[in-house]
């Protein structure tokens, strides 16, 4: 990936200097082209194209500021509300994912949301401990994590 990278940032800097074009529109060209051709060539490198990866991790990061804008306006009315009606509690979260960093990343993303937290991951990473406000079931709050920040994180680590 890191091939890739760097062999579209110097045809970037080639197709300035080519056509003697420092501004932001000159790099902005440049660089759509040096992707362009890049991915034209992607066949012949050992890696999968750049853009992939680049592309799930611009998907993480729309998935967690969406998540993180609906939890805060949730907590938001359940804290302002004259009647307390939240529940708050723990779980126990199976994960699938492998790596330190994966862990790591989901637990900070969970922690990160408002109205859940991290509380401890075990020592084989296979299980987070989750407190959250509100659980009204268990079950819908292990597949609202499986379903977005895990699979956002697999997608990440596949491409």
């Amino acid at each position: 990936m890191a091939i890739q990278i760097l062999l579209n940032l110097m045809l970037t800097f080639i197709w300035m200097f080519l056509q003697n074009d420092w501004t932001l529109g000159g790099l902005t060209v440049g660089y759509v082209l040096g992707l362009l051709i890049v991915g034209a060539f992607r066949r012949f490198f050992s890696r999968p194209f750049y853009m992939r990866k680049v592309w799930a991790m611009i998907r993480l990061f729309l998935l967690f500021n969406k998540e993180l804008l609906l939890s805060s306006f949730t907590v938001a009315r359940q804290t302002v509300s004259p009647k307390l009606s939240f529940r708050p509690g723990i779980f126990a979260y199976t994960t699938e994912l492998e790596t330190d960093w994966e862990v790591t990343l989901l637990a900070c993303l969970i922690s990160l949301t408002p109205g859940t937290l991290t509380l401890e991951v075990s020592r084989d990473n296979r299980y987070l401990y989750i407190h959250a406000m509100d659980i009204k079931d268990v079950e819908e709050h292990i597949e609202q994590i499986r379903n977005t920040f895990e699979t956002a994180i697999l997608e990440v680590r596949r491409a």
